[in-house]
């Protein structure tokens, strides 16, 4: 399976911006997908992520109220709008998928994500 994410640029604070993420390949399960992001000299950092049946979401605190993930179930695609950019959320941001179910709420964990798209860059200037 692979992921195509697409979306990143420069914006200024206050402005928005939407993710895209592709899935494609031959057969592949899908669980749920999810947003990560890193910052130059910061860990990376669980964003969000959608359960694929039934579309349940997480949200980090950090984006909460802020950004919002969604799905095309059919085109096996994510989303991820951000709204009210801040500068502190300058980084690449990844997508990343879970095949498989692993436990009740296993998409809002970032340890079940086992396969990963290339990075998009996110820059918010002040």
């Amino acid at each position: 399976v692979q992921l195509q994410a697409s979306g990143g640029g420069l914006v200024q604070a206050g402005g928005s911006l939407r993710l895209s993420c592709a899935a494609s390949g031959r057969s592949f399960s899908l669980y749920a997908m999810g947003w990560f992001r890193q910052a130059p000299g910061k860990e990376r950092e669980f964003v969000a992520g959608i359960k694929w049946s039934g579309g349940s979401t997480y949200a980090a605190d950090s984006v909460k109220g802020r950004f919002i993930i969604s799905r095309d179930y059919a085109k096996k695609t994510a989303f991820l709008q951000m709204n009210s950019l801040k500068p502190e959320d300058t980084a690449v941001y990844y997508c990343a998928l879970d095949r498989y179910y692993t436990g009740v709420n296993s998409y809002m964990s970032s340890s079940s994500y086992d396969v990963w798209g290339q990075g998009t860059q996110v820059t918010v200037s002040s």
